[in-house]
């Protein structure tokens, strides 16, 4: 039986004091310029008893960014925030990585640099998915994204650049290391799905090498920048939010990716198994998907890395029992992450979850929903289930 409370070496690099996850949420509490700040540093701070925190996810560069108030990492300004962060979380004894992203086609203009189009695999647009975003009076709100402009090959290219300049930041800002974001039908995934990706340069979808070849270029910058052991990456196979078409390549693709990762040392695989509908993360209803074990031991002998499993967990039954097929590594809760930030002990010791008011999670109130939580052993379990 393998214990959640197990310590684990990540990459042979890191050590993580136990195999619970914080995945990346994003909470929209940065500062004006998109900066993290002491806010922030002080929520992460709180959840520190995880054995690994990957961070909300970070804009590369301004084109980038798809949802108002997310973090980038491009600016020195947002550096010095998150080194407020990860400096909090490292004196409270945690580790934390950061995730980064380009949303491509998953953006507005009133967010894109000079109002332009975002950028896509192609000029398909994400016809039923929804961003954060500002309407023609400038105000806040869901609107549909927009229709994106084909990025030229020299484009692609040159982001991988841009990726690499980001995993440079991330060092100086002090994370232990990066995770890509290459699931939920933003940009790394928009290439490799064969059903979106028809383009015909040597990033295509006519093969399996060539519409991965962008992600395979931005994780070889980020062992260079890094080291492999301080690398990860996520993946959603079969998803379809933020309106990905299904893929009847994507087991292929999943395979092969796990593969070619393994061969790059990456530390890990982070798999989201939870369906999500084409809409926003507001109003969406998450699904809790059972792993495909048969699928799951092809990854699992393909890449020689620790897998990381993201999938509605909400008990350290349900967390040791995934851990017990030895097809999974480490296991991800998300939301009860907002509500307990004393998580790991409230699953060790059996103590009760608080549940958050989801009318919080996206919202610029400042500390109420966010850093307002009390720790069972300080306080009551507000909202205990």
């Amino acid at each position: 039986m393998v214990g959640l409370f197990e310590s684990q070496w990540l990459g042979g690099t890191v050590p993580l004091k136990n195999r619970i996850v914080m995945p990346p949420m994003t909470r929209t509490r940065t500062s004006d310029g998109d900066v993290p700040n002491a806010l922030m540093a002080t929520y992460y701070g709180q959840r520190a008893g995880a054995g690994l925190i990957v961070a909300e996810v970070a804009d590369v560069a301004p084109s980038s960014n798809g949802y108002a108030m997310t973090p980038g990492i491009y600016t020195e300004a947002q550096l010095r925030g998150w080194r407020l962060v990860t400096d909090e979380v490292h004196r409270k004894g945690g580790t934390m990585f950061s995730q980064m992203w380009h949303v491509g086609r998953m953006a507005h203009p009133s967010l894109m640099p000079n109002g332009e189009a975002p950028w896509g695999v192609t000029e398909q647009p994400a016809e039923n998915s929804d961003v954060f975003a500002h309407d023609a009076d400038g105000k806040l709100g869901y609107m549909r994204a927009g229709t994106p402009r084909r990025l030229e090959t020299e484009e692609v290219s040159a982001l991988v650049g841009t990726f690499a300049q980001a995993f440079a930041n991330a060092r100086q800002a002090g994370f232990d290391g990066v995770e890509l974001h290459a699931a939920n039908g933003y940009l790394l995934e928009q290439f490799m799905n064969s059903v979106l990706n028809t383009r015909t340069d040597r990033y295509g979808g006519g093969s399996v090498e060539d519409r991965t070849r962008f992600l395979m270029e931005v994780v070889d910058a980020a062992v260079r920048e890094l080291g492999p052991g301080r690398v990860g990456v996520r993946l959603s196979p079969f998803g379809y939010f933020n309106s990905m078409p299904v893929d009847t390549l994507a087991e292929e693709t999943l395979l092969y990716v796990s593969q070619q990762l393994g061969q790059r040392g990456v530390a890990y695989i982070h798999l989201v198994y939870e369906l999500m509908p084409a809409g926003n993360m507001e109003t969406a209803e998450f699904k809790k998907h059972h792993i495909d074990h048969a699928v799951l031991a092809k990854v699992r002998t393909a890449f020689p890395g620790a897998i990381i499993w993201c999938g509605g967990f909400t008990s350290r039954e349900e967390a040791e029992s995934a851990l017990d097929t030895r097809l999974v590594d480490l296991i991800a809760f998300g939301r009860p992450y907002i509500a307990n930030p004393d998580l790991a002990e409230r699953l060790k010791h059996g103590w009760p979850l608080a549940v958050a008011d989801r009318s919080t999670y996206y919202t610029r109130r400042g500390e109420v929903g966010y850093t307002d939580f009390p720790a069972y052993s300080t306080g009551s379990a507000r909202g205990a289930a």
